[in-house]
């Protein structure tokens, strides 16, 4: 198998597929601006290739904020590509369509990976999908892109999720989460007075949330937003945390960019040493695939918003990119099984 990797700073999409022959696989990702003649454009390039692609900025060794990007995969892949439609309302209603790509590519837990890309409703869209892919032991890794938007095979799609299916024929796949929080102190909250809708947390152990985010942690309302980078929740998920980034201060609430329910447990976390974290899992892979033939991943925006903040942005796809082709999508949020998880990293290695 082989990854491909091409760019154009300029919304040249030509440019950005020169060398690029005989896919089995494409990711398209795009601006708002040109995310529609891009996808006709690609169709076009390359008629019959599964391709799925979102808005949103991408990176190997640089991040490009701007532009369109194209990651590849072929020599010895087979895909399928389809989507859940409705997923604000019913993504289920669609679940056939992935019950027969499953059975189409015949893959297993060893070598093959779903890949999505979702336009909201992350947590729904991850648990219907999910329900087909855990009798096979299949992973994931995705991500949200922006502005409503994916597509599928040549076609745009809004409220819905891009999936695809694909099969190392030659080796095996391996998925990984990267989380570089912990857990701070033994602060430990109940959730209460929450509106699901808005993703809003309303009370924690009885007190506004908004309050005793502050007061922990010697704050005022205004620094709440930028603080998350530092101190996000954690919703304990069994033996696993999933992070819950903080987006805004609503009267004496705190709405997130993940859903968190009354009852649910949540922890304060803090952040790590990243860079050492970063080192880590860099060796796990390596371990685990002495040979490389490629790695896409999903980084969030706010990890590298954080990275660009302490000059690491360039240091971290440096250590990334000794694992070889390496390359991926900056995400709204990333997806890891049937986990929406936020200010985190998700990849898929293949052999």
């Amino acid at each position: 198998m082989r990854q491909f990797y091409g760019k154009s700073q300029y919304g040249d999409l030509k440019e950005a597929v020169r060398g690029l022959s005989n896919p089995q696989f494409i990711m398209l990702f795009s601006t708002k601006e040109l995310f529609e003649a891009h996808v006709q454009e690609l169709e076009k390039l390359y008629p019959g290739v599964p391709s799925i692609g979102c808005i949103g900025m991408f990176y190997d060794t640089r991040v490009v904020e701007n532009g369109v990007g194209v990651i590849a995969f072929s020599d010895g892949v087979r895909a399928a590509v389809n989507v859940l439609e409705e997923v604000s309302v019913m993504p289920v209603k669609y679940i056939d369509r992935l019950i027969q790509d499953v059975r189409k590519v015949n893959g297993s837990s060893e070598d093959t990976i779903c890949i999505d890309l979702c336009a909201g409703n992350d947590a729904c869209a991850l648990t219907t999908i999910y329900s087909v892919l855990k009798d096979r032991g299949i992973s994931l890794v995705g991500g949200t892109g922006d502005a409503n938007k994916v597509s599928a095979n040549g076609r745009i799609y809004e409220d819905a999720v891009a999936y695809g299916l694909v099969k190392n024929q030659n080796g095996r796949v391996k998925a990984y989460k990267e989380n570089i929080y912990h857990q701070m102190r033994n602060y430990r909250f109940i959730a209460s007075q929450t509106d699901k809708s808005k993703y809003l947390i309303g009370a924690l152990n009885g007190q506004p949330a908004r309050r005793v985010y502050r007061d922990i942690l010697h704050i005022t309302d205004e620094e709440v937003q930028s603080q998350t980078f530092k101190n996000p929740f954690g919703k304990l998920s069994g033996n696993d945390i999933c992070i819950v980034s903080i987006k805004e201060v609503v009267g004496d609430a705190l709405t997130c960019y993940r859903q968190v329910n009354d009852s649910d447990v949540l922890v304060l976390l803090e952040l790590g040493d990243y860079k050492a974290v970063v080192k880590n899992t860099v060796r796990m892979i390596q371990q685990d695939f002495p040979r490389i033939s490629g790695v896409f991943s999903v980084n969030c925006l706010f990890r590298y918003l954080l990275f660009s903040q302490n000059h690491y942005m360039e240091e971290y796809l440096g250590e990334m990119g000794t694992l070889g082709c390496h390359a991926g999508l900056v995400g709204l949020g990333e997806h890891y099984n049937n986990r929406f998880i936020n200010q985190s990293m998700s990849c898929v290695a293949f052999e």
